[in-house]
Order: structure tokens, then C-alpha cells, then sequence
């Protein structure tokens, strides 16, 4: 069993105080064979653009990987905390690697199991697989996963698999042993603040982190008082921050800066809508969020960081206009991307 006080002691404070952990995209080839050596391009990529953690084999990463006919669940997760290691070495850092557990409990106990084995500190905790099943069953899937790896709870939207949990879920969730933090992605102010409220009347050290890709800078201004206790979301899980990433770090620093003060300026919630109208184009809402994997490589493939959009399901591929959506909003906001960065270090990102 791995516990939270088996994580390096920088490493956990750095999550406790907020970071940036991009949820990882699978680089594939053509004929949608795995790349390591840009899977292993994004690890530098990341882990140089000063992000807190990486998160892989989640929804950016493709649940097929886990396919018996695909099997690349172990080949990616092993190489990727592999590639973590090598860089983090190379440059003299430490960050949270965070893989997805799936499934029911027996394959989520394997899943798990394979991580901390392959040196993973956390387990982020998909129940898509109990769409159909009670609080109950759901909270001894997460007990039984928790005494294997600290897990990070995931509240998914519904429109991409998810369900809506209540908060009577989030308070007996919040008093699971071993629990590290929790990400909220309903994508609805509603069940956000139930998980924040949940939390905020355990009393326990969980830190909260926002999956709201449509609202992510407003869940990290927001304080939250809840019967006289401030909470606040400290940093992002995030789709949306595994491209563009630096810029996504440079934010965070500048929220947390702004943690105490008395007012928000108001560049920040135009910065907030400009991000959201962004997100809309990487994700696809329009077509109910159809191309928001091949619209996150889009991004990278541009920058140069993925050979092309390809995902395993040949028909999970751009919608219709996604692709002049992506580039009005590179064009409409020069000072959300990172091309500069990208450009100045993929040579040696990509090199062996």
C-alpha cells in the first residue's frame, strides 16, 4: 500500500499549495502505433513549463488504451513515468505522477496495483464504470482503491461519461482514508460547490482542484466560505492545461499571488472569458464535446509537439469547423499560447 506520507515531502507540499498537472495525451502514429519518443517530447515539455504533476492514462490519454485488442494500458503508463523520472532527474526536480484507475473494483485494484508499482503517487478515481450503481457500491470501490494508492477523486460530467454525484457522496467520499484531493469537472456550478462544501465540513486535509475546463480561472479566484471556513481550489487537473502549459503555470502563479487580496482585477475575469472561449474550441461543446481529444492535439500538432490528431477510435477525429475555431482564438489571444517556448526548446525535447 502506498499512503499520502510516501510521497516526497516537495512534492506533496507543492500539491497542497496548488499546481498545475496536465492530464496527458497518447502521441500516436498514422496507423495509431504508440510514439514514445513524443510521448516522452511532452513529459520535457511539461515538466520545463514548471507544471506540479502529470496525469496519465485518464480521459486525454484515450480510456481504450485499457482495450485487451489495444493493451497499450502498461506500455504507456510504465514508459511515461519513466520518461518523468529521466527528465525530472536531468533537471534536479520532483513532480506528483498521477495515474487513472478505471473500471470496476477488481480491474480498478489492478490498475492501481500497476501504478504504484510503476511509481505512480496518486490514482485519479473514474466511477464511470458505476453509472448504474448505488452511493454505497461506489464508496466501498473507492475504500477498497484507497488502500492500494492515495487516490484523487474525479467528479466527471455527465456528457462524457461521468454521472451526477450528490452531495451526500462527496461528505462520506471526503472521510475515506488515504484520500489526497479531489477534481471537480461537472462543469456546473451546482455540483461543485457540493464537493467544496462536502470537504470544507470534513475537516480533513484535502486539497481541491478544478476540472472545470470551461471555468478555470474564475474556480481559482473564488473563495468559498463555508460556515465561516475560506476554501479555495488551489490549483487544475486539467485537459485543457496539456496544451499552451506554460502560460497555464504563469496563471496559477499569478492567482496564487493574489491569494489574501481584496479584489480581482478585472483584466483577470476578461482573461477568464478569452480562456473559456479557447476551451470551447479545443473541446467542442458545439458538438457536444465530439472533438475535444483530436482538438487538444490539434494545439500540439501545431506547435510541433505531436506527429497529428490521431486518436484509437478512427472515428474520433476534428468536427466540421473545429480547426478555423482553433486558430481564431491562437490569433484572438497571442497571450494565452506558449509557441515562443514550445519553439525554442522541441529540438531537444524531441531529441534521444
Amino acid at each position: 500500500m502506498k499512503k499520502i506520507c510516501d510521497i516526497a515531502p516537495e512534492v506533496l507540499k507543492k500539491v497542497r499549495q496548488g499546481c498545475v498537472i496536465p492530464a496527458q495525451p497518447l502521441a500516436l502514429d498514422e496507423n495509431r502505433r504508440f510514439m514514445p519518443e513524443y510521448q516522452r517530447a511532452l513529459c520535457r515539455y511539461y515538466i520545463d513549463a514548471g507544471v506540479g504533476g502529470i496525469a496519465v492514462g485518464v480521459h486525454s490519454t484515450q480510456f481504450a488504451i485499457r482495450n485487451p485488442e489495444i493493451g497499450l494500458f502498461e506500455p504507456v503508463l510504465s514508459r511515461t513515468s519513466e520518461f518523468i523520472d529521466q527528465w525530472c532527474s536531468k533537471r534536479g526536480k520532483k513532480i506528483l505522477k498521477v495515474a487513472g484507475v478505471c473500471g470496476k473494483t477488481e480491474q480498478a485494484l489492478y490498475e492501481a496495483e500497476f501504478a504504484v508499482k510503476s511509481g505512480y503517487d496518486a490514482g485519479l478515481l473514474s466511477m464511470a464504470a458505476f453509472a448504474n450503481d448505488s452511493v454505497e457500491a461506489m464508496l466501498e470501490h473507492a475504500r477498497a482503491v484507497a488502500k492500494v494508492i492515495p487516490v484523487i477523486g474525479f467528479y466527471l460530467q455527465p456528457s462524457v461519461g461521468g454521472r451526477i454525484l450528490p452531495y451526500e457522496f462527496w461528505k462520506e467520499f471526503a472521510m475515506i482514508d488515504n484520500v489526497l484531493a479531489i477534481k471537480m469537472a461537472p462543469f456546473n456550478r451546482y455540483q461543485t460547490f457540493d464537493v467544496v462544501r462536502a470537504v470544507a465540513e470534513s475537516n480533513k486535509d484535502i486539497t481541491l482542484y478544478t476540472g472545470n475546463d470551461d471555468n478555470i480561472l474564475i474556480d481559482l479566484l473564488t473563495p468559498y466560505n463555508i460556515n465561516g471556513k475560506i476554501m479555495r481550489i488551489k490549483g487544475g487537473l486539467l485537459g485543457h492545461w496539456c496544451c499552451w502549459t506554460r502560460k497555464a503555470v504563469e496563471l496559477l502563479e499569478e492567482v496564487h499571488q493574489l491569494d489574501g487580496a481584496d479584489s480581482v482585477p478585472m483584466e483577470m475575469l476578461a482573461r477568464n472569458a478569452a480562456i473559456t472561449d479557447c476551451n470551447a474550441a479545443f473541446f467542442d461543446p458545439a458538438h457536444s464535446f465530439a472533438g475535444c481529444i483530436p482538438g487538444i492535439h490539434e494545439v500540439l500538432r501545431r506547435q510541433g509537439l505531436l506527429k497529428g490528431t490521431w486518436c484509437l477510435d478512427p472515428e474520433e477525429v476534428l468536427s466540421e469547423g473545429q480547426a478555423e475555431e482553433i486558430s481564431r482564438v491562437h490569433d484572438a489571444y497571442p497571450a494565452l499560447h506558449d509557441d515562443d517556448f514550445v519553439a525554442a526548446n522541441l529540438a531537444e525535447w524531441l531529441a534521444d
